[in-house]
């Protein structure tokens, strides 16, 4: 089995740092899980872009306790299509967010997976504005 891992942060203009360099506690951390698949540069780049636009929807996902895991898995199925696994969890103050693609390349899935991520993130931020916003009594 084929296993790598790897971390890096995503500043706000969308530069990826690999972990081991100092950072500001803003910024948002990703954690990638590759089972039998191996990202090339201009994919992986790709992917922190669009997983990076997340924070556009809610600050709280650049929190120091936030954390965003991306699962890639290559399988061998019997329909071309089904070929890739993508599993995206969003860890979150009180609340975790999850959404998985079954697709034929990584651009897919993970557009895909933002696609029912974003809802997602938008209603855990209006939960958090409206719990603000109601008065104590």
């Amino acid at each position: 089995m084929f296993l790598s891992v790897f971390t890096y942060i995503i500043a706000e203009n969308s530069v990826v740092y690999y972990l081991g360099t100092p950072y500001p506690l803003s910024f948002m951390k990703v954690v990638h899980y590759e089972k039998h698949y191996h990202y090339n540069d201009r994919d992986l780049l790709t992917v922190a872009k669009k997983v990076g636009k997340l924070a556009t929807y809610c600050k709280r996902v650049k929190d120091e306790s936030s954390m965003i895991r991306v699962d890639t898995e290559a399988r061998k199925t019997q329909k071309a299509t089904d070929s890739i696994k993508m599993t995206i969890t969003v860890e979150l103050p009180g609340k975790t967010l999850r959404a998985e693609s079954r697709k034929k390349t990584v651009l897919e899935c993970v557009d895909r997976c933002m696609e029912k991520l974003e809802p997602q993130v938008k209603k855990y931020k209006e939960k958090e504005v409206s719990k603000k916003k109601k008065p104590k009594k």
